[in-house]
């Protein structure tokens, strides 16, 4: 049983969302709570990005990543 949940095009997408609240949240664009909550919350996306992993998606049940059939297979 693999580990990741994700897809590529999934991981990908995540890191692009992420990275731009990022860069809303510190470029000034967004500022005050909102601003802050983008700074907080750009971190989820980044990070589930990166692992390949997604703890929603792992609850719900829903994996977005092909399964191999024969783990010899690369």
């Amino acid at each position: 049983m693999s580990f990741g949940n994700l897809s590529p095009f999934d991981r990908g997408l995540r890191l692009l969302v992420g990275a731009a609240m990022l860069a809303l949240a510190w470029s000034g664009a967004a500022q005050g709570l909102a601003g802050r909550g983008l700074e907080i919350f750009a971190w989820v996306p980044l990070l589930t990005g990166l692992a390949g992993w997604s703890p929603l998606y792992a609850v719900l049940g829903v994996h977005t990543r092909k399964r191999r059939l024969d783990p010899k297979i690369r």
